[in-house]
């Protein structure tokens, strides 16, 4: 028997009308202004909290790295939302070679780069908790 692991919240949303869609969209752009601010914060923390021991050194710089990452790829994550609202005002608008397929389909790969990124950064968040509590 073949069982899949889908997550259902995800199956029942790309079924749901456009305005479902854009409206997760929109949720996702303000998370991403969220955590562009816990960013901001985690590398004032870092900053501030930097020790002259080497093995802490070493470690701080890892996290200053990942914060730089974790920052870009906020920017990229955002633009590709953005273009993808902007896809959905031109499927609205009715523009010919348009399907509401292609944009489903482009919002369920958004939607899995979102929740990847969103795991990725409660990593980078825990280790930041790490490294502060082992100061």
């Amino acid at each position: 028997m073949e069982t899949k692991s889908l997550n259902p919240k995800t199956e029942l949303l790309l079924g749901a009308g456009l305005d479902v869609l854009h409206f997760e969209s929109e949720e996702w752009l303000s998370n991403i202004a969220f955590y562009k601010d816990e960013a901001k914060f985690f590398a004032d923390l870092i900053e501030k909290t930097k020790t002259q021991d080497a093995a802490q050194t070493a470690f701080g710089k890892i996290l200053e790295s990942l914060d730089t990452v974790h920052t870009e790829l906020f920017d990229y994550l955002e633009n590709d939302i953005a273009e993808h609202e902007r896809l959905l005002s031109r499927l609205e608008m009715g523009e010919r070679g348009l399907s509401d397929a292609v944009y489903r389909d482009k919002h369920a790969q958004l939607k899995g780069r979102m929740e990847g990124f969103v795991n990725n950064f409660r990593e980078f968040k825990k280790m930041v908790f790490g490294y502060i509590k082992g100061l």
